[in-house]
């Protein structure tokens, strides 16, 4: 019984510290200077490209909503 339960609570637990992370990258993108360069690692891979600054944090807050929608689901 108290496998199963863990076995449950595992997803909701991971789902947590993403958000966490998600919010942290979204406070970092938004207090940067304007003239500061953002990289985004290409998936898989240890290659990075240059990115806008406020696309990037668009996308990141984009992700965190729908993270926390997800997270309200559960």
């Amino acid at each position: 019984m108290l496998s199963s339960f863990s076995r449950m609570e595992a997803p909701a637990v991971a789902l947590v510290k993403i958000v966490k992370e998600q919010k942290i990258i979204v406070d970092e993108l938004s207090n940067l200077k304007k003239n500061r360069k953002v990289y985004i690692q290409q998936r898989n891979s240890n290659v990075f490209f240059l990115a806008d600054r406020s696309q990037t944090l668009s996308s990141c807050k984009k992700q965190l909503d729908y993270m926390k929608k997800e997270q309200q689901d559960l």
